[in-house]
């Protein structure tokens, strides 16, 4: 999937889509062995920094946002979209691909 760059101060989302900035990947196994960059997945743990408004309903009524700016977030590990602001990393996700809220 190809990472989008932009030069932007700030990203709203629309509808029911959260902005989410990524967790660090690991950098050594639980054994100790350092993994190169080619070797590291993808995390799939991160904080909420926006949420849209929510998704329409048909009654022209919107749904509530289950997420919170600032809650943790485990997430489906090809859902969204990578976006790169600055030296920061996010994916923009649909409400839908949030899979738990961490504690």
């Amino acid at each position: 999937m190809a990472q989008v760059s932009l030069s932007v101060s700030t990203v709203k989302p629309l509808s029911d889509r959260v902005l989410i900035k990524v967790g660090e990947s690991e950098e050594k196994t639980p054994g100790g062995i350092l993994l190169p960059d080619t070797a590291k997945e993808k995390p799939q743990v991160g904080e909420v920094v926006a949420v849209g408004a929510g998704k329409w309903n048909e009654d022209a009524s919107r749904q509530p946002m289950q997420v919170k700016v600032g809650e943790k977030v485990l997430y489906s590990k090809y859902a969204g979209t990578d976006i790169k602001i600055g030296t920061e990393d996010y994916v923009l996700l649909s409400e839908k691909d949030i899979l738990a809220t961490l504690t």
